[in-house]
């Protein structure tokens, strides 16, 4: 568990995903160094600010999204993080979570970064931190913060 009383638990949450770049992105993996997906990042990030994660996600295939519909992603982020915030307070460290089109279950996720950037797996490639561009904005279904650590 990373404990900097000098440090926010926004500050925190990004140091620890910048820790992330380079991870080579892998389906279900959640491992810093070894291999994750978006969720993966979202879990590495939560298990070094608490030791531990809340719930295991289960198996899902790359598509569930698209064949389920059903908002996972949202949902898991309200239980454990409170319900969404409004776009407009986003700081970093939050998290953030797209919808790639409309009437599809939003499945992608990101942690925000200082000066307009965010953290994310970057399918067939690795952790990264890329521009929050207004396309990327456009795609974001919920943001929400996580729990400060006490």
């Amino acid at each position: 568990m990373l404990r900097d009383e000098g440090q926010d638990t926004g500050a925190r949450v990004v140091t620890i995903a910048r820790s992330f770049i380079g991870t080579p992105y892998r389906h279900q993996g959640a491992l810093k160094g070894v291999g994750c997906d978006c969720l993966g990042l979202v879990r590495g990030v939560w298990r070094e600010l608490y030791g531990a994660e809340p719930e295991m996600p289960g198996a899902y295939a790359a598509d569930w999204a698209e064949r389920a519909g059903a908002e996972r992603l949202l949902e898991a982020a309200a239980r454990h993080c409170g319900a969404a915030l409004p776009a407009a307070a986003l700081r970093p460290g939050d998290i953030l979570i797209f919808r790639w089109r409309a009437g599809v279950a939003a499945k992608h996720a990101g942690i925000a970064a200082p000066d307009a950037h965010f953290i994310h797996a970057y399918e067939q490639a690795a952790v990264i931190e890329s521009p929050l561009v207004p396309a990327w904005r456009r795609r974001i279904a919920g943001v929400f913060r996580f729990p400060e650590i006490s």
